[in-house]
């Protein structure tokens, strides 16, 4: 009997592959969706000030599963037309250092001055905000670690926030041995 060498399909069990199809259909979904948006756009309801971008950004969690958010001054609405929102959501990244016991977080928002940035950590959320004329920048991040607050340092340059805020108690691994039997 004959054998594709490149079939690796009765090496590895189906679920994975029923997993990762499901994975790519939902991506196609999303990406189906807003390229629909983009096609009903009508030009005149964009005049104004321009540029005008939205996007996802996809990352993937400390527990392993992705994380999608989106990001930009343009948002689609529930009848699939594009609605201009005066305050931009900045492109960020978020992640958890756990060498040095801190919560990293980078959000670009151009055109800004330091001092017109106001950061504000609670328990659930960090929320960063910014305004300077025509430009504003809102994000709330949700957190599910207690944060430090009093050792919080940010630290704006060339457009970029970077924020580094102490943890109270260290993540804890969630390692765990497994008997081979």
């Amino acid at each position: 009997m004959w054998r594709d060498p490149f079939s690796f399909r009765g090496m590895i069990p189906s679920r994975l592959f029923e997993d990762i199809d499901k994975e790519f259909e939902e991506a196609e979904d999303m990406l189906g969706r807003v390229f629909r948006t983009v096609r009903e756009i009508n030009p005149s309801d964009l005049a104004g000030n321009f540029p005008y971008y939205y996007g996802y950004q996809v990352t993937v969690g400390p527990d392993g599963k992705p994380r999608v958010r989106e990001f930009g001054n343009v948002r689609p609405s529930a009848k699939g037309l594009v609605e201009q929102s005066g305050t931009r959501a900045p492109l960020m990244d978020t992640a958890v250092d756990e060498k040095e016991n801190t919560l990293k977080i980078t959000a670009e928002m151009p055109g800004v001055n330091k001092e017109d940035i106001k950061v504000k950590v609670s328990d659930q959320y960090v929320t960063i905000h910014a305004e300077k004329g025509q430009k504003k920048y809102h994000a709330d991040i949700p957190v599910n670690v207690e944060l430090d607050d009093a050792s919080a340092k940010a630290i704006y340059s060339n457009g970029i926030l970077e924020l580094k805020i102490k943890l109270k108690q260290a993540p804890k691994s969630k390692d765990k041995e497994i008997r081979v039997e």
